[in-house]
């Protein structure tokens, strides 16, 4: 890939080494208004199910079976579109995902970032 996508929380200030800035939370962060963001998109359909995110409930224990179960998903059609949609974003640009998670390193945002830095490039056509 081009680009080179990493993670953090929403929370933080916005940076220029930010990229693109990606919300990958189903749910808006509370206390963030749209301005403060700063978002270049927000792809709530790439993030966890409600059953798994329910599942997982930020346990570090989990984390490992989480991961295995999220990546399980991205691979399922309603994810398809977006997880496209970030492939392209991050072949042309850096992206930074965002999430609202107290702790990011045990997030979709992590999982997704590793994630998609180990993929192979996918062509769109």
């Amino acid at each position: 890939m081009a680009g080179h996508v990493t993670y953090r929380r929403i929370y933080e200030e916005p940076s220029a080494q930010d990229g693109k800035r990606v919300l990958v939370d189903r749910l808006w962060p509370r206390g963030v208004s749209k301005e403060r963001a700063d978002l270049d998109e927000w792809l709530k359909d790439v993030a966890p199910s409600t059953d798994l995110r329910h599942w997982y409930h930020h346990d570090v224990e989990h984390f490992d079976e989480f991961r295995r179960r999220y990546i399980a998903e991205l691979h399922d059609p309603e994810h398809q579109q977006a997880v496209e949609q970030l492939r392209d974003l991050a072949a042309h640009d850096k992206v930074t995902l965002l999430t609202a998670t107290k702790d990011a390193d045990h997030s979709e945002a992590a999982v997704l970032a590793q994630w998609l830095n180990q993929a192979e490039p996918h062509s769109a056509g």
